[in-house]
Formats: structure tokens, sequence, C-alpha cells
């Protein structure tokens, strides 16, 4: 049998050689098979695809056969490294400078991952790995469009028969430092875009053009002026961005026939999807529809909304803050903020929290990891671990 994987450093140094920039694997789901071998897990590595759409590869493996079912989900997938001349360490060279371990993904969240496996193999070697069922649900299209990924692994390990009581998600939720915050939910995130019609023309003879730049302005203070709310008492405010202004066009002598304004909704527990549609709808047609009529605008929604969520106090969420309060001495704050993570798609099978390293570095140039905090997380993992699984006896 090979060497258990006890070191979260040497775990996460073998994730971080392989550039693994979505949707592209590049060895990143087989370093961590190989790690789970010697623990006794069946893995599978199913690819999906879809029209349009990159294939990926992903990573579904259990431990245990009856008892409490615990899962640990997470992503090998990273972004890109941006100008790589601008790391102090080769971004995919996995190296360590002043007690920090450099690399894209150490934090957004392969350090997560390398240290959920050292907690277990580390439990293994006591022989003190509680009795019951343990699985791993790693994504290869978190940073991506999310389509060929945990949606899809989630309906393929259903369709095997698996049923989890709970998934902890290993995302970096610390703000400055561990034991800081935990994630219990998030708010739910909509995007569309509204098009103003006009006329294309010569800018000398706008008599002969409708310039649709003279909506704009109106049609930017009804999206944005009045706040949606002023949030709730488990969520933030919710809240409307733009995000492009286009007009497609180039040139300085022609109006435009039209302009596309983009925006994204993060949006709290006040609202739903269907509702925030037609409120936006509204606002639009208030200082539109009168005037211009419906044909000089159209609002169009892009992909899938996901949804607001919050998982309720329990065991779940009870026994991973004791876990950090244990090791830490902080008890953390059960938060909703932030984007959203995989755990949107995971609610819908059981409860799901997050919890991981600081997230201070992650998408940024030099991302990086104390390894005294890849230590401290293995620990809280592995105290996770075992207070979880007594607490369902």
């Amino acid at each position: 049998m090979s060497a258990l994987p006890v070191d979260p450093a040497a775990n996460l140094v073998a994730l971080l050689r392989c550039r693994s920039v979505t949707p592209q694997d590049a060895g990143a789901l087989g370093a961590l098979e190989s790690m789970l071998a010697p623990l006794g897990f069946e893995t599978l590595r199913p690819t999906f695809s879809d029209e349009g759409t990159a294939d990926v590869e992903n990573l579904l493996a259990r431990r245990g056969t009856k008892g409490p079912h615990l899962c640990f989900a997470g992503h090998t997938d990273v972004v890109p490294p941006g100008d790589e001349s601008q790391w102090h360490l080769g971004p995919f060279a996995g190296e360590i400078a002043e007690g920090e371990l450099y690399g894209r993904g150490a934090v957004d969240m392969k350090g997560g991952i390398a240290c959920f496996v050292a907690a277990l193999a580390r439990l293994e070697e006591r022989g003190a790995l509680p009795p019951g069922r343990i699985s791993f649900l790693v994504t290869g299209d978190e940073e991506g469009p999310a389509i060929n990924g945990t949606v899809k692994l989630l309906a393929f390990a259903e369709g095997r028969g698996e049923r989890y009581d709970a998934c902890l998600v290993g995302e970096p939720t610390n703000p400055d430092r561990l034991g800081d915050m935990m994630k219990i939910g998030r708010r739910g995130s909509l995007s569309g875009t509204v098009t103003l019609k006009g006329t294309q023309g010569h800018v000398a003879y706008p008599h002969l053009a409708d310039n649709p730049a003279r909506r704009l302005a109106p049609t930017l203070a009804a999206l944005l002026d009045t706040p949606l709310d002023e949030g709730t008492q488990a969520f933030q405010p919710s809240n409307l961005e733009i995000t492009s202004v286009d007009t497609g066009n180039g040139a300085t002598n022609v109006i435009p026939a039209g302009i596309t304004i983009a925006f994204n909704i993060r949006f709290n527990d006040r609202w739903t999807a269907e509702t925030l549609r037609a409120e936006v709808v509204r606002r639009i047609e208030a200082v539109l529809g009168v005037v211009d009529g419906p044909g000089t605008y159209a609002v169009a929604w892009r992909e899938p909304p996901s949804d607001v969520f919050r998982t309720e106090p329990g065991p779940l969420t009870a026994e991973l803050a004791g876990a950090i309060e244990a090791v830490t001495g902080r008890r953390p704050e059960l938060s909703t903020s932030g984007g959203t993570s995989d755990a949107r798609f995971i609610k819908n099978h059981c409860p799901v929290v997050e919890f991981g390293l600081v997230g201070k570095t992650m998408h940024m140039t030099n991302e990086r990891v104390a390894l005294s905090d890849l230590e401290t997380l293995t620990a809280i993992y592995e105290t996770f671990v075992a207070r979880w699984f007594a607490a369902q006896s």
C-alpha cells in the first residue's frame, strides 16, 4: 500500500503542479485519485459534455457502504494565472518561500482539498477514521460555466443510488484568519441585458435617425437609483450592478442602432428570480414604456439564475462551528456573504456548509497559503469529521 497522504503541503504541491486552468484537468483529478487510493476510496471519473461547451472531467469517490454519509465537495479547476512574469514563484511550480506555498489554486481551492485528504489520512493512521460513508464530489468546471460539473455529477451520483446526509464544501471562506467565518448560505444571482433600440444614421442628420443614447440615462436611473431592499436578518441587501454598456459602434460619425446594457443582481430572500425579472421590467416600463412604447427596448435573461439559500442550524453547522472553535479558539461567524459557489447546487440534495482557507489572495497574482494555515485547516477538518460522525450515532 502506498504511504498515507498525511501532509497537506505535499498533497497541495502535487495538485498545484497540474496546470488545471478551467476546463483543462491536466492531471489534477488523477493526482487526487492517487491520494485517495491508499485510504480505500473507490473512484469514478465521469466526463460530461454539452453543446457549445468543453468536455469536463469530474471525480466521484466513496469509502464505506453503510452508515451516515458525509460528502466533501470542491473543484480542482483554477482561473488563469495572468501574466506569469509578475509571480514571485511560478504559478504551477508548487514552491515555498518564507513559510508560504505559492500557486494558482493554493487558496481557491486545491488547498481545501489537500487538507481534507490529509485529515482523513491522519484519522486513518491513528485508527480513528469513523465507520460510515465518506465521499468526494470534485469537479473541473466550477471556475467555468458550471454546466458539465457539479450539477451533472450530482445527478450521476444520484443515479447510482448515492444519498448524502451532509456536505462540506472547502471553498475559502475566511476574510482574515482561520476561524473567522463559515458560509451557511449564499445570495442568489440573476443576469440579464436591456437593449435600447434606435435607428442608425449619420450624426449630421439626426432627424433621419433615432439615437438610443437619449434613453440611456433614464434607463440607468430606473435600474440603479432606488435600492432593491435594505437587506434581511440573514442576508445582505440585494444589489443590481451594471457590468457593461455597449453600442457595438466604433465610428464617431454614426448614430448607433442600439445600446446593450448588461447587469447582474445578487439578491436575498426577499426575492425570487421570477419576482426580480418582473421588477426589472416594471422599472424600465415606468420610464420608457409609456412614452416610447415596448418596441424601443427589449429585456433578455442570460444563464440560468442561482437561487438564494440558507442552511438551517443543525448537526452540520453545530459540529463544524464546534470543531473550528476547538482548534482555533474562535467561534466563526455564520455568514451568507460573498458570491456564488457550487453549494447552490448541492443544497437541493442535502444540508451544505462551506469552510476553507483565508481568501485574501484568491484569483490574484501570487496566490499563496501559509503552511501553518494548511496545518490548522487539516486539524479543523480532522476534528469536524470525528465530531460529525459521533453526533450521528
